[in-house]
Order: C-alpha cells, then structure tokens, then sequence
C-alpha cells in the first residue's frame, strides 16, 4: 500500500495518490495532472479511480482531464448533479483497489453531495478516511456553500453536517488515520489547523466539532456563529467543476502571451482589464504600473486573487518576475481565472524604457512611528474581524482586505492615514486598492501588526 498526499501550499489543499497491486485511485486532483500522471507511470501502475469528495468551490478540480487522459472513472457521492457523465456512488458502496478497498461514506453538510471514502487495508481493517472537507484536522467544512442550490439554510446544513460526523465518522476506531481536503488557510473552514493528517482519536478528544458533549442545537450554533462571507469566486468555481472547463493546456497556449509596452497599454485600454502586478511588496511599494493591483505570487495568491478579482471572467494583464510567468497563468488557472491577455515583456524595465511612468506606495518602518501612531485616529487594520479582536491599535478601524471594496466609504479622504495588517503581504493589496481608486495619501506600515507589537507600541483588546 502507498498513499501520498500531495500538498499545494497556495491553496491549502490536499490531493491524494494512494496505490495497490498496480492499481492507483486520485483524490481530489488539481486542475494540472502531470504529477499524478508521472507518479504512476514511475510506480508501473494504473489509474483506476477519480474520486471526488464534493463538488469544490475554492478550486478548479483536474478530474475531467485526468479521466480523458487514463479513462478512469470519476467518482462523486450520492445527490451530485454535473453535465458530464459521472459514476454516482452509492453510500456504503465498495470499491476494489489492488488489495485494498474503498467504502463511499455518504456525509452531507458542507455540501449535500460530500462523501467520505473510508479505506481499508488487505485485511480488511479501517485504515484512513479521506474526509474531503467534512472533517479538517482541528476543524470542520463551512455549511453555507450549498444554500442557494440547495434550497436550504446553512443552520440546515450544519445539522446535516452533525448528523453525518455522529453516524458515519465517530464511530470508527480511534487510530483510523484522517486524511482531509484542506489545511490552515483555507477559506473551507474558521479554525483549521497547520496540520495536514492526523488520528481521528487525536481529533475527537481536540476538535470542538467531535465534541460527545455538544447536542446538536450547540453544534449549529458554534458552527455558523462568526462565519464570514465565502469568497467572490466560490459560485463560479462550482460552476465550472460541475459543467466543465477548457484544458489547463490551452489555456497556457492562450495566456502565455508577451506583450511589448504598447502592445501592453493598447490592451489595458481597449478591454479594461485588470494589471496585476504579483511581484513582492516591497519591489510594487518601489515602483509599479500606475492603477495596478498587488497580489504577490509568493504570498496566499490564488485564493486572494479570487477574493479581490471575483469574476473570473475579468481580462488579466500580468506583470510577473522574469521567468514565472507559465507559474502565474497555471495558479490562476487553479482557480479559474483563464482570462490572461498576457504579460509584459521584460517587466517594468521595458515599461521604463520606453519613457513610460510609474507610481509608489508610501511605506514606514514600525519601529519608526514612535509616538505619531498614538496621536494617529486614522488607521486602517485590513486584518480579519477575528485577528483584530484578540489585539490592535487605539483608534484602528478594521475593514477585512476581502471587505475594503464596498467600505471604501469608511476611508478618510482628507488628511494622511496608515494602513497594515498582520505581516505587510495584505496591507498593500489593501495600499494598490486604494492607489487605483485615487485614494494615495497613505502610508502602508512595513511587516504590519507583527512589527507595530515589537516595536513596543501600546496595544489594546
């Protein structure tokens, strides 16, 4: 037996490769397929089963591709609707893989579809359960994705989600090994732990949704309360997992286009598209295309990109360091953003060149605001509701990065004002933001609340 999990750092995300007597199933697959292609074809194996936890929304899934590249299956649990043909599980049902055997657990609340594959070993022992995003490691799946399609509130989804964790995934024995869709980042879940696998024993004495003592009505309420809106991108990434999409090929084909300056401007102009500029912080604080938009490809990119952007239908020009441009158009691909008209040959220098202006963000060090951040009432903390509760500065007003679009109202347009958030990466997609609204007069603070904290400025709760 191999299982390999497969982990994607900018989208949190878990894709699994498990093997058995030459036989290979896949996991929650990315969009690109080639690992799991090269994998098996390492190991002299065969890929037999596609199987999908749930339709996912923070993510194109690679299912279609890869089941066109190996002929395989997909697999999707009871009550999933898609317009390709797809093999609907029934729960319980089993499925052989070499000397192993998969059971498709039917466990509905984040999704009505979610399913849980229970995998037991050649002895037919309960080894590992892959939870997709019905059970994280310290948490569980958010149960408000599935209220418009489903016709059903997310205090409906989250007693499903109870029913469904009781009956199907705490009764199984303390060392079955968890093996779940997501880890700390993800946007699936509120409390969801740097952690990637683990025991489900370890989870039932330390995850509050295994809780024996909580009743269901207690359950609910921990669930929703506090819940933050899902991203923008969401609906538009079921939209394309259950109707289909182009191949990550072609659209690496379209996208990777370099553009010449006035190929560039000519562009930007005619189709109004969005200039993303994901170098780092510190290099677009310098000097940037004027009314370009930051998302740093090294920081939580995709997942920002989709919670800033929404539409992933919007046209994209990049301007991307010098030979990461492919790496740029396959992790928005990631997230269905397909729309890239291209990228700026020779990056801001070629802009330069050609006589063509640039634009700044104004930054400090915190260890240089001293008293000025004290007597300073206009301060904007683009951290989550949650982060800004357990501490922050006097006077700060806390509008969430994924927020600051329709509260701009809410930012002072006289005067100067400082902007941070935890480390510096959110603050200046909150600093580009503004910049393109021509809102300027503000001071991005360098590694945010981290720095203000060390620098010994009063902090209040």
């Amino acid at each position: 037996m191999k299982i390999e999990q497969i982990y994607t750092g900018c989208l949190s995300q878990g894709t699994y490769y498990i093997q058995s007597n030459g036989e290979v199933a896949i996991i929650d697959p990315l969009r690109e397929i080639d690992t799991y292609l090269k994998l098996a074809k390492q190991n002299n194996a065969k890929i037999k089963y596609i199987f999908e936890t749930h339709i996912h929304a923070d993510f194109v899934s690679g299912h279609l591709t890869l089941s066109k590249a190996t002929g395989a299956p997909i697999i999707f649990g009871p009550n999933t609707v898609t317009s390709y043909p797809v093999t609907i599980a029934r729960d319980q049902q089993v499925f052989k893989l070499g000397n192993l055997t998969f059971v498709a657990l039917h466990t509905p609340g984040h999704t009505l579809e979610s399913t849980t594959y229970l995998l037991r070993d050649e002895n037919g022992k309960d080894y590992a359960i892959f939870t997709g995003d019905t059970l994280f490691i310290g948490d569980v799946g958010r149960p408000d994705l599935a209220q418009k399609q489903s016709g059903r509130t997310q205090r409906d989804m989250a007693g499903m989600l109870f029913d469904s964790l009781r009956k199907k995934i705490m009764p199984l024995s303390d060392d079955v090994i968890v093996y779940p869709a997501h880890g700390a980042g993800s946007a699936c879940g509120k409390k969801i732990s740097r952690e990637t696998f683990g025991t489900l024993g370890n989870q039932k004495s330390s995850n509050y949704a295994l809780n024996k003592s909580l009743n269901k009505e207690e359950f609910i309420n921990e669930l929703t309360q506090g819940l933050e809106s899902p991203p923008a991108y969401f609906p538009m990434n079921v939209k394309m997992n259950q109707e289909g999409y182009d191949h990550i090929e072609n659209v690496l084909r379209k996208n990777l286009n370099p553009l010449d300056p006035d190929e560039f401007e000519k562009l930007a102009n005619q189709s109004r598209a969005l200039i993303l500029d994901v170098r780092n912080q510190i290099q677009f604080a310098e000097e940037h295309i004027p009314g370009s938009i930051f998302i740093g490809i090294d920081g939580g990119f995709a997942p920002w990109v989709g919670a800033i952007v929404g539409d992933v239908k919007r046209p994209i020009l990049l301007i991307t360091p010098k030979g990461r441009e492919e790496e740029t158009i396959t992790r928005l691909a990631r997230v269905g953003f397909d729309n890239v008209l291209g990228f700026l040959e020779g990056g801001l220098s070629s802009w330069k060149d050609k006589g063509r202006k640039t634009d700044s963000v104004s930054t400090i060090e915190a260890s240089m605001l001293g008293k000025k951040i004290l007597n300073q009432t206009k301060i904007i903390d683009v951290r989550k509701n949650s982060e800004f509760s357990n501490g922050h500065l006097k006077n700060a007003l806390n509008i969430p990065l994924d927020q600051l679009s329709e509260n701009l109202d809410k930012i002072p347009l006289e005067g100067n004002f400082f902007v941070h958030c935890a480390g510096g990466y959110r603050s200046m997609i909150a600093s580009s933001i503004l910049k393109s609204r021509g809102l300027d007069s503000m001071t991005d603070i360098i590694g945010g609340f981290s720095a203000i904290k060390s620098s010994g400025i009063p902090i209040e709760v």
